[in-house]
């Protein structure tokens, strides 16, 4: 079907798409209809112009696999949004005027609670890279499947992701992280599309309508680039989309600049400056619906359904994976990460692993050398590696990021965005805290489980031996939501027995070995000391402990593997018979376990002061590990000290 068989209609949609923008945010007395004005022609041409095929059935799950997927970067735009689905008939008017309603899922930025958007979008400069781990899924997916459209060199049957950006949110760097990893990894069927207004919240953009230079930036980034002068004009952009099927050979992304109008169909409103976020007036509203004209309230458009095909789902893995580690053997956590996504990677073909350049230290490198089709990596970009993780995770994948802890800071925004996309991602942070040794400050993470106990449904794991490291990565494989890994670059004893079961919300009790064989502990009262550890330090309060029980002083050591859930239980068991409590961590103390601790303890007299709560206070600085454990006071002897001090 060509462009003037459908003229007429696509005129209509675009009068009826900017109708429901300019009276659902009237109605929710707030909201960005300028920004959504903007992209109508653009949008509109997509989704009924004959180039989108989703299955709106299905817009989520397995049965999806086969859609085109949408991702609204500018996810201010979100009226349009739920515009162009109420034009499809799958959103009726009286829920469009819900908009943004406490009761109603279509909210100021689009979530996942909105059944037709895949990710969250809202903080700007991410949707591309979410784009980018979508459209390496789509492929990763087709390359398993044998009777896969990938296998044809027919362009039109293969899924695609469409990625809407704004022009003021192109000055992210997370953009071009994401613009370069699209071209290195020769996304063909990845096609964003540029809504070149000119105006931004409070100014005018920084290239403003200057295509030209988007052009020359885009190409020189490897890009396949498609200028329209006129971003309203509905039969020169429904050329450029026919364009973009032409370029699938060359094995390039591809993206369409399009000179747009913010405010356009409204006079007082085009390109008008202090009109961003703000509806009209239902005064003003009267006058920009006579504008428009007459509306056709009963014209709908037709998206396209897609050919269906034959998924193959990877299972979890069947039995539990048992590692072989001999108890006293020195090995780092981090090695035995990569041991674990080694040996998962056997039994599951939908984990994969992605990494910003660490892979020789974190050690996901062993998962790259056996499976490279499985393999991203991302190089030095975090924001871009843990947004595309997540477009990654949405097709389907069970995504495992890593690098240096510290590092990790860099993505926060990113992390915080994907708590509302419903999220299975798998974080991996090594070289934590001081005991990394010489490397110095700069590569400590010291904020890391502050950052994730921030983030309302995460789960923080945090490993003391190789046999809680590799059966915590297992856990993290086998459940679905957003973790983080805890590893260490030094190197730690074996204490557990390679058949020891670890949980989420669980933690191991080690008590103090009596030097007199006739003694016998009944009760925790007994006991002076609970010092509760994990990771590195839980080997220093094991130290202490056992130069402690020499000296008569009988402890208990808790090791909180799981930070978040914590074992609330054992804990109140412990600290309701034992009054002095030690917390020593390798983390700065905001944030931490010490906190975490403290929050959950239910006798409320009890307190964790700054002298039994040993962590990271002072500036760090290079060193071995030893010297810096002993220069910031977590320990052995810091911990010893602490409890003769409480004694």
């Amino acid at each position: 079907m060509g462009y003037y068989s459908m003229e007429n209609k696509l005129k209509k949609l675009c009068q009826l798409i900017r109708y429901d923008i300019l009276t659902s945010t009237t109605e929710a007395k707030s909201g960005h209809p300028t920004t959504s004005l903007s992209a109508v022609e653009l949008m509109t041409t997509l989704f009924f112009g004959g180039f989108l095929k989703s299955d709106l059935r299905h817009p989520k799950g397995v049965q999806s696999f086969a859609n085109d997927r949408v991702v609204f970067s500018k996810g201010h735009a979100s009226p349009l949004i739920y515009a162009l689905y109420h034009a499809a008939g799958a959103i009726s008017y009286p829920e469009l005027m819900r908009l943004r309603k406490i009761n109603s899922d279509l909210e100021g930025h689009p979530t996942f609670r909105f059944k037709y958007a895949d990710v969250a979008t809202g903080s700007l400069g991410q949707g591309l890279s979410a784009g980018v781990g979508m459209a390496l899924g789509l492929k990763l997916n087709f390359r398993a499947n044998h009777d896969s459209p990938l296998r044809t060199t027919n362009y039109a049957l293969q899924p695609k992701i469409f990625v809407l950006l704004g022009d003021s949110e192109m000055t992210e760097g997370q953009v071009w992280e994401a613009v370069q990893i699209a071209s290195y990894y020769k996304l063909n069927n990845l096609i964003a599309i540029a809504d070149i207004n000119r105006l931004g919240q409070s100014t005018e953009t920084m290239l403003g309508w200057d295509l030209e230079t988007y052009k020359k930036r885009f190409e020189a980034f490897g890009w396949n680039v498609i200028t329209v002068d006129d971003g309203h004009d509905l039969h020169k952009i429904y050329d450029a989309y026919v364009e973009t099927q032409n370029f699938a050979s060359l094995q390039k992304p591809t993206i369409i600049l399009a000179k747009t109008i913010k405010g356009k169909g409204v006079s007082f409103l085009e390109n008008k400056d202090g009109w961003h976020g703000k509806p009209l007036p239902k005064d003003m509203l009267e006058s920009a619906l006579k504008e428009l004209g007459k509306v056709d309230h009963d014209v709908r458009g037709k998206i396209l359904l897609p050919k269906t095909w034959n998924n193959k789902k990877g299972g979890h893995g069947g039995p539990p994976l048992q590692p072989k580690y001999e108890l006293g053997s020195m090995i780092a956590t981090r090695l035995v990460y990569g041991n674990a996504l080694l040996a998962l990677g056997d039994v599951n073909d939908k984990i994969v692993a992605l990494d910003a350049e660490m892979s020789n230290s974190t050690y996901s490198e062993k998962f790259a050398k056996k499976f490279p089709e499985r393999y991203f990596e991302m190089f030095i970009a975090e924001q871009n590696m843990i947004t595309t993780a997540l477009g990654m995770a949405k097709l389907g994948f069970i995504p495992f990021a890593s690098t240096f802890a510290a590092f990790l800071t860099r993505g926060f925004d990113q992390l915080r965005m994907a708590q509302y996309s419903a999220p299975n991602l798998k974080i991996v942070g090594s070289h934590c805290g001081v005991s990394i040794g010489p490397d110095g400050p700069s590569q400590m993470g010291l904020e890391d489980i502050s950052m994730f106990r921030s983030i309302l449904n995460s789960t923080i794991l945090y490993p003391s031996d190789a046999v809680s490291a590799f059966k915590l990565t297992e856990i993290m494989a086998k459940n679905d939501g957003l973790f983080y890994l805890r590893t260490n670059r030094k190197e730690t004893p074996v204490i557990y027995d390679n058949k020891e079961k670890f949980v989420i919300g669980g933690s191991k009790i080690h008590y103090s070995k009596i030097r007199n064989s006739q003694s016998v502990i009944k009760k925790s009262n007994n006991f002076k000391s609970l010092i509760i550890a994990a990771g590195v330090t839980l080997h220093e309060a094991l130290k202490a402990q056992k130069e402690l029980t020499n000296k008569g002083v009988e402890t208990v050591v808790l090791d909180v593997y799981s930070v978040k859930p914590l074992d609330v239980q054992s804990i109140n068991q412990l600290t309701k018979e034992i009054k002095n409590v030690i917390v020593v961590e390798d983390h700065y103390p905001a944030g931490g376990i010490g906190e975490a601790v403290t929050d959950v303890i239910v006798n409320c007299k009890l307190k964790i002061e700054n002298y039994s709560h040993l962590c990271v206070r002072k500036l760090p600085r290079s060193g071995s590990p030893d010297e810096l454990l002993h220069y910031e006071e977590i320990d052995a002897q810091a911990i010893v000290n602490a409890v003769k001090k409480l004694a």
